[in-house]
């Protein structure tokens, strides 16, 4: 997916979440996040979109220390989130390409990866500010939600920090049923997980399921759709993944 879509899509998912946490009211409880109510989601996902945002427009070459959520509520809390993701939103899209800043995940460059990465934040959390409003919630094209799933395999598990771990060595499948060439095979040790995009060898256990879905389960926020095999392993991922 090219930067420019990754942009279109952090510009939806962003005025989503916002017409979500709304609707809900930002003292309404979070299902996927229980620890949180809206006011919670909302002021994280704006110093997130802050942070993200200086990174670019500074140039920061080291990482940026994550500053704290404002004491904002109710109608003032979701104009500062509004005027937070337009101002991220309209750098990303101004910045020139060959912009150099610091990223914490491989990617073309740094543009690409501030793109790709919010983008998929905010898509989360508006899943998230939707299951606290109730209805149906906004769809996800199965090509982002495959590019979701591979940031979270390939990029944020296969860093140090990841606590998905086992003692012996076991091979987990996860593939996306609608989407071409979405099919991940995760190598379990004792070390970070080594995810590839492809179907090497045998696998213990596969999870299977719509790109969507699978996204979101991945993400704990929904159950498998589906499971084959040990399921052990299914629910090793579940307790251990949270990020």
């Amino acid at each position: 997916m090219e930067t420019a879509e990754f942009v279109r899509i952090l510009d939806q998912e962003g005025r989503l979440l916002a017409a979500a946490a709304e609707q809900a009211g930002t003292g309404a409880k979070v299902p996927t996040c229980p620890e949180w109510q809206v006011r919670d989601l909302v002021r994280h996902t704006g110093a997130v979109h802050r942070w993200a945002e200086a990174h670019v427009a500074e140039a920061h070459a080291s990482p940026r220390p994550f500053g704290g959520s404002p004491d904002l509520d109710g109608a003032e809390l979701l104009a500062w989130f509004r005027e937070g993701h337009r101002r991220l939103v309209d750098t990303l899209t101004s910045a020139d390409p060959d912009t150099q800043c610091w990223q914490f995940l491989p990617a073309p460059s740094p543009l690409a990866f501030w793109a790709r990465r919010q983008a998929h934040e905010t898509a989360v959390h508006r899943f998230d500010a939707e299951s606290a409003r109730g209805g149906t919630p906004s769809g996800i094209a199965p090509e982002f939600a495959a590019d979701g799933i591979d940031e979270l395999l390939t990029g944020f598990h296969a860093r140090t920090r990841s606590r998905v771990r086992s003692e012996r060595p076991r091979v987990l499948r996860v593939w996306a049923t609608d989407t071409e060439d979405a099919v991940w095979t995760v190598r379990l040790s004792q070390e970070p997980p080594a995810a590839v995009r492809s179907a090497e060898g045998d696998a213990e256990c596969e999870i299977t399921g719509p790109a969507a879905q699978l996204y979101l389960s991945l993400w704990n926020r929904v159950p498998f759709p589906g499971v084959t095999g040990d399921g052990t392993l299914a629910e090793l991922w579940r307790t251990t993944s949270g990020i």
